[in-house]
């Protein structure tokens, strides 16, 4: 049995396939993997194209979806071993794992950072949590990466570019009036460098570093492909020659749960947004995020809704990739 937690764990040659196979739904391909099978889908965030498009991919496939929100619709799910549940968690997750393995062929868990202790959040835990205790699959939603929205922008990518090695990407964080999660960033970052492109890390200041488990992923993947992985905090090389930017906001790791600490930096940062000056410095290059995205604040209206605006199209194909790592984890 296989999980799609994190890209890391496959190949190129197996994401390259799972491309393929994206291309060919999208293209007109029918498939009924999922007759008879059901897809449980845990929200402990909020969602709009992942829960849509899971949820209608499920339909196409022939299956169904299920949609349980903990803590709302469902009972709260503790996850701590040997815990004394004397607290509001009503299940804990070594029974509902394995409760809905018998009623589900595949499990998908959204789950966000808790934003208090990044040593603990790193290690993914409800994720894993579910991983350990599931007998069916499980797939990553979005917690610390996001895997789903790495193949959608991919996939995007080789529609627009064709190859994508020698290809320079821009990642760029971007000014929000809050901390994020890291986990669309982190996910950008080792996909980019595994599928053969030159990247570049734009942040303002090394706080912003993202954590050193992608960026040695990235460095490794960028030295097998004779790629390079650029850090800088200067805007204009940054941006200069890039075929693509993708834009992302996310906090700094070193002030994780630290609010108060990190706000004044943040506040400094605001003139790094995505505009059409800055665009320029690319010399036609092509912008996406992974939305949603606040306008006027991470990227201007001008960017977001210019024809090198790619932001749509990778949303839409979040349905026919998820749609191939359906197929994928049900032939198994």
């Amino acid at each position: 049995m296989r999980h799609f937690l994190t890209t890391l764990d496959w190949s190129r040659a197996e994401l390259e396939t799972l491309l393929a196979d994206a291309h060919a739904l999208k293209g007109g391909l029918a498939g009924t993997e999922l007759a008879n099978k059901t897809l449980g889908l845990l929200f402990f965030n909020p969602s709009l194209r992942t829960r849509t498009s899971f949820e209608i991919g499920a339909r196409q496939l022939g299956g169904a979806a299920v949609v349980l929100e903990p803590g709302k619709g469902a009972w709260p799910i503790a996850f701590e071993p040997g815990l004394v549940m004397d607290g509001e968690e009503e299940e804990h997750v070594s029974e509902v794992a394995r409760v809905l393995s018998r009623y589900c062929d595949v499990i998908g868990v959204r789950a966000f950072p808790k934003f208090q202790d990044w040593s603990v959040d790193r290690e993914d835990r409800v994720l894993r949590s579910f991983v350990q205790h599931a007998t069916v699959p499980v797939i990553n939603l979005e917690t610390i990466t996001h895997p789903c929205q790495e193949l959608a922008l991919m996939l995007t990518l080789q529609e627009r570019l064709g190859t994508t090695d020698g290809k320079k990407l821009l990642l760029t964080w971007t000014y929000h009036p809050k901390p994020l999660n890291t986990a669309v960033a982190n996910s950008a970052l080792i996909i980019a460098a595994k599928f053969g492109f030159d990247v570049t890390l734009l942040c303002p200041t090394e706080e912003y570093l993202l954590d050193a488990r992608y960026m040695n992923a990235a460095k490794a993947s960028v030295a097998e492909n004779g790629r390079t992985l650029t850090v800088t905090h200067d805007i204009a090389s940054a941006y200069a020659g890039a075929h693509v930017v993708y834009a992302k906001s996310w906090g700094a790791l070193p002030y994780f749960g630290r609010w108060a600490e990190e706000k004044p930096l943040r506040e400094r940062s605001k003139h790094v947004i995505v505009d059409e000056a800055k665009m320029a410095l690319t010399g036609g290059g092509l912008f996406s995020h992974c939305l949603p995205v606040r306008r006027n604040v991470k990227v201007t209206d001008a960017v977001l809704d210019s024809p090198a605006c790619i932001a749509i199209d990778e949303a839409e194909n979040r349905l026919h990739v998820q749609k191939a790592i359906l197929r994928a984890l049900v032939r198994r």
